[in-house]
């Protein structure tokens, strides 16, 4: 190791430069001991010079350096993590002080005892059943219907019989069925007009399940009940479909009512306008083990067949 030199100048700064121009080192190659910081004085009076003492460092290797570093590293992470570790476990001693509170002074007042409310002598009495009220079910408004009479001026049921001839002579022309042969009669028992016709390919007028047929009827009914005060009812009739349609319907209502009596189950028939329903109904009128309602609205009415309630 070398011995320390001495350098002075006005400032310490200026002692430094000066000390590592002449040893031709940089500042950090030498280790510094100050010996006086140094004063200006009062306008140059008393003034006193810096003074320094440096020595040069051994240079040190970078493996050296290297290892210098590291080392410092560990230390500094040592210190920082020693005293964190210490806190912990102070905290972890630190007893708990638990505070006693000490209790409040109660002043002790006498209790007034609560006004009791005077019960009722008339005990509740348990409420009385209310039967539900039935819905009032609104009647719908049916159109009045003209009084039937039965005519008995030949002139007018001839008449009648007219107007019904020519309108359906006019639609089998317009249908292009060729020669229909129609023949009519007053019914002087319920005061109905029964029309017949014959001809080739009749089943057009008659169509799925006689719906061609029906609608002919209510137009026809429309003819011949134009400004008259009184209703004819009128019935449309071709190579005795009624009488087998009507055949087919009571034999159909009794099987429907053998299958019920036995599944015990109710059957719903496929929908009908009111000539069939009445059919069907008035076929098992008698019957001891069912009975039918008609449900639904027209055109979709149909009639169901049940069991009876005992």
């Amino acid at each position: 190791m070398e011995d320390y030199i001495q350098f002075s100048a006005k400032t310490k700064s200026e002692a430094i430069t000066k000390a590592c121009i002449e040893l031709g080192v940089s500042s950090d190659q030498l280790e510094i001991q100050v010996i006086s910081e140094g004063s200006n004085g009062f306008f140059g009076i008393g003034s006193k010079p810096a003074v320094i003492k440096v020595r040069k460092i051994e240079p040190v290797s970078e493996e050296e350096e290297m290892k210098e570093i590291v080392e410092t590293v560990k230390l500094d992470s040592f210190k920082e993590e020693a005293p964190v570790q210490e806190e912990k476990k102070t905290e972890a001693i630190k007893p708990v002080k638990k505070e006693i509170k000490e209790p409040k002074a109660v002043s002790e007042k006498p209790r007034q005892p609560k006004p009791v409310k005077e019960r009722d002598a008339k005990e509740k009495q348990p409420r009385e059943f209310r039967e539900p009220k039935e819905k009032q079910v609104r009647e719908k408004t049916t159109k009045p219907v003209k009084p039937v009479e039965i005519l008995t001026d030949p002139e007018e049921i001839k008449e009648v019989e007219n107007r019904a001839k020519v309108f359906l002579r006019d639609v089998f022309a317009s249908m292009n069925l060729g020669e229909v042969e129609i023949t009519s009669e007053y019914n002087t028992t319920d005061g109905s007009l029964e029309v017949d016709f014959e001809g080739e390919d009749m089943g057009i007028l008659i169509g799925k399940r006689g719906q061609t047929l029906d609608s002919l009827q209510y137009l026809t009914s429309l003819v011949v009940n134009k400004g008259k005060s009184n209703y004819i009812r009128v019935k449309l009739d071709t190579e005795d479909y009624r009488k087998r349609r009507k055949e087919t319907l009571e034999n159909l209502a009794r099987g429907i009512a053998y299958k019920v009596r036995k599944t015990r189950k109710p059957v719903i028939l496929e929908p009908m306008n009111p000539y069939e329903r009445r059919i069907i109904h008035s076929a098992l009128q008698g019957n001891k083990f069912v009975e039918t309602v008609s449900e639904g609205e027209e055109p979709y009415r149909h009639v169901v067949v049940k069991l009876k309630r005992n």
